[in-house]
């Protein structure tokens, strides 16, 4: 089942925007759930990755330091913070889940290995 995204908008350089994630509990409960972003005319990107049983977590180069992923278990529900925000960050930001366990502190980054795709969020960073 599709994932679905929310929270993207505009925002002005240093601000900050949180991107959710919601899926079914089937697809959420142990499986590694990440976020990619695409700005036009470039590749879908990675950005961030969590392993929704262990909590572990990757982060881009790009992204450390300023994003941060989570989940709640509860309301099956991915997030991305993203603080001090810059113009180079604007993108379609896609949230994917990939259907396999991982018991290591392994996360996949690579677009091919996910499994099921939202439609993205549009983020734009003015400068």
């Amino acid at each position: 089942e599709q994932p679905v995204e929310s929270g993207g908008g505009l925002v002005q350089a240093g601000g900050s925007l949180r991107l959710s994630c919601t899926t079914s509990e089937d697809i959420s409960s142990s499986y590694v759930m990440g976020w990619f972003r695409q700005a036009p005319g470039e590749e879908r990107d990675f950005v961030a990755a969590i392993n929704w049983n262990r909590g572990n977590s990757a982060y881009a180069d790009s992204a450390k330091g300023r994003f941060t992923i989570s989940r709640d278990n509860a309301k099956n529900t991915m997030y991305l913070q993203m603080n001090s925000l810059k113009p180079e960050d604007t993108a379609v930001y896609y949230c994917a889940v990939l259907l396999r366990y991982y018991t290591t502190d392994y996360l996949p980054r690579d677009i091919s290995e996910y499994d099921y795709w939202g439609q993205g969020a549009q983020v734009t960073v003015s400068s």
